[in-house]
């Protein structure tokens, strides 16, 4: 097991170099994609059966970031782990890039699932557990929601789904930044108590400081050990994480920085970078 240390510092890069890669692109989901980095990083360094030297291959585990918007954090993240070269970076958002700014299964090794429309996420990873289990394959599959995103009812139709047939080899992972495009979660459509209605729809539950890697691998781990029913996680997380002038804010779900913003973003997350 990968030492916390390193995973902290892991998401401690990843999340400077998220940035930058937005910022380097004109703009873009600054909020979400720096929200995800600690999930993402534990996910594809700890969590996740997974050989970037054979990144099709039938054993691994499938990963789908259902919140499509976030992908340049996963683009940085499959860079670190090795996927593809860390210089693709620098294609982000551009016209014919293999690193679009809502992620495409074709365009680049490691992706399993293309994503942007909202709600889809989680009805395509039953079917790829419930595949998974039918060719008795070891196979876990991981999915990435946002919690704005849980207002779509598609959503709820396939956690229905999913605790119908018992799937076991899928956990769940929300994002609970409570921010959307259009403002706070609770005031656009309150999902409250979020845990027990995933619990009555079958589910088990756990919670999560979402920014603890610690936390989030030991969550996982245990997520590995539930039989008879999905897990879902509960992250709680900071939309805009480690940028001072975007922590929290709902404005800042997508945008650009000016000269003197991006020098402030930039100290911050050094500074994260160097403490930990």
């Amino acid at each position: 097991m990968i030492a916390i240390e390193e995973l902290t510092a892991t998401a401690a890069k990843i999340r400077l170099e998220t940035f930058r890669a937005i910022a380097r692109a004109g703009g873009g989901h600054f909020g979400g994609s720096l929200s995800v980095v600690e999930i993402l990083t534990v996910l594809y360094f700890s969590t996740m059966k997974i050989d970037p030297r054979d990144p099709h291959g039938d054993e691994r585990d499938r990963f789908i970031l259902s919140k499509g918007h976030a992908g340049p954090a996963l683009y940085v993240t499959l860079a670190e782990r090795g996927f593809f070269p860390r210089e693709w970076l620098g294609e982000l958002d551009q016209d014919g890039s293999r690193l679009p700014k809502h992620i495409d299964r074709s365009r680049l090794p490691g992706i399993d699932v293309s994503s942007g429309a909202l709600g889809q996420g989680l009805s395509i990873g039953v079917g790829i557990a419930l595949g998974a289990r039918l060719d008795a394959r070891d196979t876990r599959v991981y999915v990435v929601l946002g919690d704005g995103e849980c207002n779509e009812g598609q959503i709820w139709e396939a956690a229905m789904t999913a605790a119908k047939y018992g799937l076991h080899n899928l956990t769940t992972v929300i994002d609970r930044n409570k921010a959307q495009v259009d403002g706070l979660s609770a005031e656009v459509m309150p999902t409250d108590p979020l845990a027990d209605k995933w619990r009555v729809f079958g589910w088990e539950v756990l919670n999560v400081n979402g920014h603890n890697v610690q936390q989030l691998q030991t969550t996982l781990d245990r997520a590995k050990k539930t039989r008879g029913k999905p897990t879902l996680i509960i992250a709680e997380t900071i939309k805009g994480r480690g940028v001072s002038f975007m922590e929290g804010r709902y404005e800042w779900h997508s945008g650009m920085v000016k000269e003197e913003q991006y020098s402030t973003a930039i100290s911050d997350l050094e500074r994260l970078l160097t403490n930990g």
